[in-house]
């Protein structure tokens, strides 16, 4: 396994991460909303929405999954956060990355992941939309088109919250 680098910018990144205040938040409708319609447009098994913490990834919505975060050191989503293109693996097993991780070899049994980081207008990656399968699968280019606008709409929503928690507190 490798583990994903920290970027050099990750202290900004961390900081435009908390200035979100999403970080530990219940579960709301919105964002459940698109992770479920992702899983059933795409016959996903897995769908989330990840936010890549210092030492964790923590999920604000999942279908799929009964846990709310898994470290960042064994995550996928750690290595998606890196560039600004949607990540693909088509199978992990195969892949130098993600062959041996821990999520490959045991449950969930991760064979097929892609990441669309979640870029906020500061260019800060500060998360994924992400989908997993427990078998190998590719991605065709409207498959990414649609990932793609429902990566936006989360962006959007995470940028909302931000708003009106300003809001709330009179900043």
């Amino acid at each position: 396994m490798i583990e994903a680098p920290i970027p050099a910018d990750d202290d900004d990144r961390l900081q435009a991460l908390r200035q979100l205040l999403i970080l530990d938040t219940p579960q709301e409708e919105r964002f459940d909303r698109i992770v479920t319609f992702a899983a059933e447009e795409f016959e996903m098994p897995m769908v989330l929405i990840t936010l890549v913490d210092k030492k964790r990834q923590w999920f604000k919505a999942s279908v799929g999954l009964n846990v709310c975060e898994t470290s960042r050191d064994v995550s996928f989503c750690g290595h998606a956060i890196l560039s600004n293109e949607t990540m693909i693996v088509a199978d992990a097993t195969k892949d130098q990355r993600f062959f041996d991780n821990p999520f490959v070899i045991e449950e969930p049994h991760v064979r097929f992941y892609v990441g669309a980081p979640l870029t906020l207008p500061s260019g800060q990656n500060v998360g994924t939309l992400c989908m997993i399968d427990s078998v190998p699968r590719e991605i065709d280019a409207i498959g990414l088109a649609i990932l793609s606008s429902l990566r936006d709409l989360v962006v959007e929503e995470l940028i909302n919250q931000a708003s009106s928690s300003d809001e709330r507190h009179g900043l």
